[in-house]
């Protein structure tokens, strides 16, 4: 029994596509890079803060004192002065509301975690100001 054409064609098929893939792995191996130098691989920080591949411009450069950075992270400043409200709206499902303040009428959010007691709608309590960066808020709240 002999090989048929049909078989001999495709042998030449196999053994032609195997060879392409012999060539092709010997050139990428030829033409590949054994990696990037150091300095290829260094990166810079520009006076904006953002990673460059150049280094930034000494004319640019700022000194900084650092005993002016702050490491501790954002602290909200409270307002020292003890104010007098009333809780005009709290909506228990969503755990806050607003206090107006009765010497200013203003309103003022407030969140169930900053009661220090169990407070109801339309209790008069007294309480603090803190600015937070979504506003000022109302803090350390206390019923009368």
């Amino acid at each position: 029994m002999g090989i048929t054409p049909a078989k001999k064609e495709k042998e030449k098929k196999r053994a032609k596509a195997k060879q392409e893939k012999a060539e092709k792995m010997r050139e990428r191996r030829e033409n590949a890079k054994k990696g990037k130098t150091l300095e290829e691989m260094m990166m810079y920080v520009d006076e904006n803060g953002n990673l460059s591949p150049t280094p930034p411009d000494p004319k640019n450069k700022q000194e900084i004192d650092p005993s002016e950075i702050d490491l501790t992270g954002f602290h909200p400043k409270k307002e020292q002065s003890i104010k007098k409200g009333i809780l005009t709206t709290f909506i228990e499902d969503k755990g806050y509301g607003f206090i107006t303040d009765l010497s200013t009428k203003q309103s003022y959010f407030v969140h169930q975690n900053n009661f220090t007691e169990e407070i109801k709608k339309g209790d008069t309590v007294t309480f603090e100001l803190e600015k937070t960066p979504k506003g000022v808020n109302a803090c350390f709240v206390k019923k009368i």
